[in-house]
């Protein structure tokens, strides 16, 4: 007790010098919001990158030649396996070192990363780099999450991770908006008539500009950017004590074992059955996700410009507001609702199930956009949960790896299966759309350059159609991840000590 109490009068001390307290937060107010505004930025880079191969499926499809379920693959494993593998590793050694210096290198190598996949020149080359993306993008939320636990008292935490979350609505808006300009206005020829404009024959004549996609000018133009964000997290973010803003019962310096956290972990049925709706609602969201673009391409023959960065910035914007509104209203109500935290997202994703599934049927876009932005709304509520409770229900010696193990599930089993189980159902369902269309068409012959009209119009129906179905199949297993959100609710208020 004596000991705790001293370290409890040192971090009063320490938060005095940066213009905070334990009972208000490390560092000033105005420093707090700095701190989660670059981290936040870190969040949306992370996203960025991660998610663009989304919107750039359908010409990375074209330029290699390859199958949705291969695209799935590309969008899924190549990126799930080693991040989650990687990322337990690095959160235990986030536990014991800089916090700030481990992000600060994970933004570098990511973006790094994103930058060479513009450069691939095999489908197999784009998976390794793909890869190269994930071990960087590994060591980002963990640290981060215990980073922002440290800065901010728990009355506030939910409110400061769900602001921390809208990185990934706002990277994917982003990716879209950039992604989709720049792949419809902005390819190798381009930039090389640009160059000369500008008389830079050097620039010009650098590389052979006129054989340069535009899907790999994105890859280049979203991933230079994060090395200035890494630059900024390195020189401007200041490490927090551990434990800083915790209660003076939960301040212990011992360090914690890997099983000792697991042990822990056992006993809280709330994080496991949050972890599996959590895990599921990815499963189908990174799934989707991955085709959406695609969708709107096939079915409503939109361009990739007009999916990305008309319907695809709408949407991101609900899921910005959903995803805010659910830490918020956590934080706000958790005296008079302690489950909010699981019942949020549960009564969310019951709306979302008849919104998306209607909105994916409806041939007017005019309706189908405003049933599919209501639902990203209440969609995106369940990622306040997927940090606020792996955060809340151990100390401040534990957080990173609560997190990281939270993630290891989350994204091998929601974004690493995701996208390849959505893609070979898509590929087996427009194999029978096809064949139920032209029995002697096939996915090998529909790929020819020179099929007569009414066999070109099957083939692109049958593609349509199959993607469309799969999308709808997907949502349907919300409802396997409601049901673990109401289990939550039951043991959520003990378990987080509330």
């Amino acid at each position: 007790m004596a000991e705790a109490t001293i370290n409890n009068v040192a971090h009063s001390n320490s938060g005095a010098n940066n213009g905070g307290s334990p009972e208000t937060g490390y560092g000033s107010k105005n420093y707090r919001k700095y701190i989660l505004g670059i981290l936040l930025s870190v969040y949306i880079f992370n996203f960025i990158d991660r998610t663009i191969i989304n919107i750039l499926t359908e010409p990375i499809k074209e330029s290699f030649g390859v199958e949705d379920w291969q695209m799935g693959l590309l969008g899924g494993p190549a990126f799930a396996i080693l991040y989650t593998f990687v990322g337990i590793p690095i959160a235990r050694f986030s536990e014991k070192n800089h916090r700030v210096w481990i992000i600060a290198g994970s933004v570098a190598l990511w973006s790094l990363m994103t930058v060479l996949c513009g450069f691939a020149t095999s489908f197999i080359a784009l998976f390794i780099f793909r890869i190269g993306v994930s071990i960087g993008e590994a060591g980002c939320s963990p640290p981060a999450n215990s980073i922002i636990a440290d800065y901010f008292v728990p009355k506030e935490r939910s409110t400061a991770v769900s602001v921390y979350a809208l990185g990934i609505p706002l990277g994917g808006m982003v990716a879209y908006v950039f992604g989709g300009f720049i792949v419809g206005n902005l390819d190798g020829a381009t930039i090389a008539a640009m160059f000369n404009s500008w008389n830079w024959t050097w620039a010009a004549n650098a590389l052979d500009w006129q054989n340069i996609e535009g899907w790999r000018v994105a890859f280049v133009v979203v991933g230079v950017p994060g090395i200035i964000v890494a630059m900024l997290v390195k020189m401007t973010i200041k490490e927090p004590p551990r434990g800083y803003t915790d209660p003076l019962e939960m301040q212990n310096k011992e360090q914690v074992g890997f099983r000792e956290v697991l042990r822990i972990l056992s006993k809280k049925p709330a994080y496991w059955h949050v972890t599996i709706g959590v895990t599921v609602a990815s499963f189908v969201n990174y799934g989707v996700g991955q085709f959406f673009v695609s969708f709107l391409i096939r079915t409503h023959e939109l361009s990739i410009f007009d999916a990305s960065v008309k319907v695809g910035l709408a949407l991101a914007i609900m899921a910005s507001i959903g995803t805010y509104m659910s830490g918020f209203l956590a934080d706000k109500y958790a005296e008079r609702f302690p489950k909010a935290l699981a019942l949020i997202p549960m009564f969310a994703l019951l709306g979302v199930i008849p919104l998306h599934v209607v909105g994916y049927l409806a041939e007017s876009l005019w309706l189908a956009v405003p049933l599919m932005m209501v639902g990203q709304m209440l969609l995106y509520t369940y990622l306040c949960p997927l940090y606020a409770v792996p955060s809340g229900v151990v100390d401040s010696r534990m957080r990173a790896t609560a997190v990281a193990v939270t993630l290891f599930i989350v994204n091998l089993l929601g974004y690493g299966l995701g996208p390849p189980l959505i893609g070979g159902l898509s590929t087996i369902l427009n194999a029978t759309f096809l064949s139920g269309l032209d029995p002697a068409l096939t996915l090998e012959a529909c790929k020819a350059s020179n099929l007569a009209v009414a066999a070109q119009a099957a083939c692109d129906s049958a593609n349509a159609d199959g993607l469309q179905w799969s999308m709808i199949l997907f949502k349907c297993l919300y409802l396997w991840a409601i049901f673990h959100f109401y289990m939550a609710s039951r043991t959520i208020q003990r378990d987080m000590g509330r």
